[in-house]
């Protein structure tokens, strides 16, 4: 039986034509590093053995954080990187967007 080695498909990802500020890279940096505190917490809460209702108190904090953090980026994703295509005349991202924002739901 031959195995085949299968070549990494190449990335699909997008990048930015308007850069992050290092101001707003770093604000959104600090909120991951907050959260990722905050999941660290977690994992030490069930070492612990803490009582489950704090820890779905603090799973419901990162949850809330996470989608704050991701709300920030859809808006900076609307007033860059949709406009941007918009004035170039592509509208299918419009739908794009549409379906990110249900993603975020």
């Amino acid at each position: 039986m031959e195995i085949k080695s299968k070549a990494a498909a190449p990335c699909a990802c997008h990048q930015k034509a308007t850069p992050r500020s290092e101001q707003e890279l770093r604000l959104l940096k600090n909120r991951l590093s907050r959260m990722a505190g905050q999941l660290s917490g977690i994992g030490k809460m069930l070492d612990e053995n803490r009582y489950c209702g704090d820890i779905l108190t603090q799973v419901a904090a990162v949850e809330s954080a996470l989608a704050a953090f991701g709300y920030l980026i859809l808006q900076d994703h609307m007033e860059t990187c949709v406009v941007e295509e918009i004035k170039k005349g592509n509208t299918a991202v419009v739908d794009e967007a549409v379906q990110l924002i249900k993603k975020l739901k």
